[in-house]
């Protein structure tokens, strides 16, 4: 079973990553940001939680030039980062912290 800050974590990647894809995509603003979220909120859907295979469709349909393994390789090191954004200490602080960002994320 996935742990809550586990899926906080992978949130967080997703949430990064989708800023990552947005700007090569010539998405910017509110358009960025919305699309961002949405691979966020994908951590939790389990239909829509293959957020490589979003990302790779939007790139090709965009005509986006990334290899896959420049993808996969941006979500692992997007992933690393986001382990160190999350709190330290497993328990009440980074579990907060993960519902904090599902909170967020699912209200918008």
């Amino acid at each position: 079973m996935t742990s809550v800050d586990d899926v906080g974590k992978t949130m967080l990647r997703n949430k990064l990553l989708g800023r990552w894809a947005a700007e090569r995509l010539g998405m910017t603003g509110e358009d960025a940001e919305a699309y961002s979220d949405d691979l966020a909120r994908a951590t939790v859907d389990p239909v829509r939680c293959d957020v490589f295979s979003k990302i790779r469709k939007d790139f090709d349909d965009a005509g986006v030039d990334q290899s896959d393994e420049r993808i996969l390789s941006v979500m692992t090191e997007l992933m690393l980062k986001a382990g160190s954004l999350m709190p330290g200490t497993r328990g009440d602080s980074a579990d907060s912290a993960a519902v904090m960002i599902a909170r967020n994320l699912m209200s918008h």
